[in-house]
């Protein structure tokens, strides 16, 4: 324990601290430390005041020294970890706030930061259970709340989101990111107008972060209104530079609507600006990384990586250039950067799908299924895992595909009953594609799709107001309640597993595609069911000849990415007004048609809910 004359300064340090001057605290507490070299409390006030000053590297050896002299003290294990989960050490952080918490188990904040880093480390369920204590302790806390809701939503859980969110904003009004957080989950939930309800709460709670405009230009183009989403976009990218979710939003807008908006505008121009500004900025310079490779400018983003390594090398970013060298057609040394980051990243379902990818195209299907399996122990449920298993059993002739894959016993084709309110099938179509037509504007399809030739919607389409689309929502909802309903029960498999006697969706679209168009082959990686339900059919698949392909659904068949030229598994000639249901991490794609009109469809993912 401090002398009292030493605890009566220390506590004028932190006042100062408290209200922003810094130095003249660590004045008092590098006085002190001078004349008491053992004194943990001075070095944990220089610890903070150098943080806040900062110098991360002195904070963190006052932290280490005041930790040796003071292993035991609560307030320095929380506020050293609050510093490490700054700095990105989040293993180190979640085990200083582990000890805390042996040490003080009613800690309510060590509960709630130890949540938010594990939340960060991808430990999601932990992090649940470290809130759940955190929300007991002080049920009345807003951000704590807002923890919470962080946590469900990346649980897929969205609407628990919405119930610990609006707990937050109830409990704090001028909780303003509370109130953006629970903008973003109403968006997801198909509600946009709700959304920017939600936004307009934040500002009135004069939150001014630039996610708040991120998030306002989202929910315009979920609108529809791409117009005003490319302003705020722009002016987001203006104002806040160093803001690289900005820079990707209004590369993605350039990229699906600048044909008819910016006509000329390269997508990546602001990226490419805020980067010759801002060279040491690592997230920009990240998320400009995943643009480039989303759009397959694979060379550019492997110059890019390159630039990020020079700064600081890691498993992470030789994965990342592994990768790129795999895409670039660098097989060679994209085998050697996937070994070398291998022992480092083991247990990264991310990492290992990346990798067993690259085992497929270089014909090593056994290693492939056992980077799969690594991934799927991970994360049992990766459907981009569970795909690539799929291919790798398949190759190496292992019966398990079909036992996996069930392309029988999983694929179903259902008609669906017009609704009550439509006098039949052809009224309740018609209706239906009079509604969906006007959303296909965009002239280019959405980057990160699996679309070509052809248009797909914004936002989330069960929520809009159409009787025709309310009419299908419900339609296609209790045909998925009897498809699952009809599932057998087989806690081992990894698709029957999920089997719940409740059920959401999680996304709905529609796409339509013109003339030689197509889906190229693809999973849904967020998905649990997935489908396809046809509106409107071109004449030529319509009245096409037994064997024909063309506009079919085809199941099985991998990308062309991976090189391997395997036939599908099965192939479904498309019925107007009826639905197709299949697990999501089937390979499916479609075969193009040449004709003067277009194919319209409506696509949904379902996942189980909380019961």
């Amino acid at each position: 324990m401090p002398e009292s004359g030493e605890a009566e300064r220390l506590a004028a340090a932190f006042h100062l601290l408290q209200n922003g001057r810094a130095e003249a605290a660590s004045r008092i507490a590098r006085e002190i430390a001078r004349r008491q070299p053992v004194s943990a409390d001075a070095l944990h006030m220089l610890a903070l005041c150098s943080k806040a000053l900062g110098d991360d590297a002195a904070a963190e050896v006052y932290f280490g020294e005041a930790l040796e002299r003071a292993p035991k003290n609560p307030d320095l294990l929380g506020n050293y970890g609050n510093f490490l989960t700054r700095t990105a050490r989040l293993p180190e952080a979640i085990a200083l706030y582990k000890r805390l918490l042996d040490l003080v188990p009613e800690h309510a904040e060590g509960w709630m930061n130890l949540g938010l880093a594990l939340l960060d480390s991808g430990a999601n369920q932990q992090a649940i259970s470290a809130l759940e204590r955190s929300t007991a302790l002080r049920p009345r806390h807003s951000r704590t709340w807002q923890a919470m809701g962080s946590a469900r939503r990346a649980t897929g859980d969205l609407e628990g989101a919405v119930e610990a969110l609006s707990k937050a904003v109830r409990l704090n009004p001028k909780n303003g990111r509370a109130w953006v957080n629970l903008g973003v989950v109403r968006r997801l939930l198909g509600a946009p107008g709700d959304a920017l309800d939600c936004y307009r709460e934040a500002r009135r709670a004069s939150f001014a972060g630039p996610e708040l405009g991120d998030a306002e230009a989202s929910a315009h183009l979920d609108l529809g209104n791409a117009n005003r989403a490319l302003d705020l976009a722009r002016a987001l990218a203006q104002d806040s530079p160093g803001y690289a979710p900005g820079h990707a939003m209004l590369a993605h807008l350039l990229w699906e609507h600048g044909a008819s908006l910016a006509p000329g505008e390269a997508p990546d121009a602001s990226f490419r600006q805020a980067l010759a500004e801002q060279p040491a900025n690592a997230d920009l310079r990240r998320a400009y990384i995943r643009f480039l490779m989303s759009s397959a400018s694979h060379p550019a983003a492997l110059a890019q990586i390159r630039l990020l390594r020079a700064s600081g090398d890691s498993a992470e970013l030789q994965g990342m250039e592994a990768d790129a060298l795999e895409m670039a057609g660098e097989r060679k040394a994209a085998a050697s950067l996937f070994a070398a980051a291998y022992p480092a990243l083991r247990t990264d379902a991310s990492f290992l799908n990346l990798y067993t990818r690259h085992l497929l195209r270089a014909g090593d299907s056994e290693q492939a299924a056992w980077r799969a399996l690594e991934a799927i122990a991970a994360e049992p449920f990766n459907q981009l895992a569970l795909a690539l298993l799929g291919v790798a059993w398949r190759l190496t002739g292992d019966p398990h595909e079909h036992w996996l894959c069930g392309y029988d016993r999983f694929i179903a084709e259902l008609p669906i009953e017009p609704p009550a309110e439509f006098a039949d099938e052809a009224t309740f179509l018609s209706a239906l594609e009079a509604a969906l037509m006007p959303m296909h504007t965009a002239p280019g399809e959405p980057l990160d799709q699996s679309l070509r030739g052809g248009s797909q919607t914004q936002g989330v389409l069960f929520q809009r107001p159409e009787p025709a689309i309310i009419g299908l929502r419900e339609r296609l909802a209790e045909a998925v309640a009897r498809y699952v309903t009809a599932l057998p029960g087989e806690a081992n498999h990894p698709f029957l597993a999920r089997k719940s006697p409740r059920t959401r969706f999680s996304g709905s679209w529609s796409a339509l595609l013109r003339s030689s168009g197509r889906h190229v082959n693809h999973i849904h990686q967020q998905g649990w069911i997935s489908s396809a339900f046809y509106v409107s059919l071109p004449p030529s698949v319509i009245a096409a000849p037994e064997g024909e392909t063309a506009g079919c659904l085809q199941f099985g068949e991998p990308p062309t990415e991976l090189e391997l030229a395997l036939a599908p598994r099965r192939v479904i000639r498309p019925k107007a007004c009826t639905l197709v249901l299949f697990p999501s991490y089937l390979w499916h794609g479609t075969v193009p048609f040449v004709d003067t009109t277009p194919r319209l469809t409506v696509a949904f993912d379902v996942v189980p809910a909380r019961t």
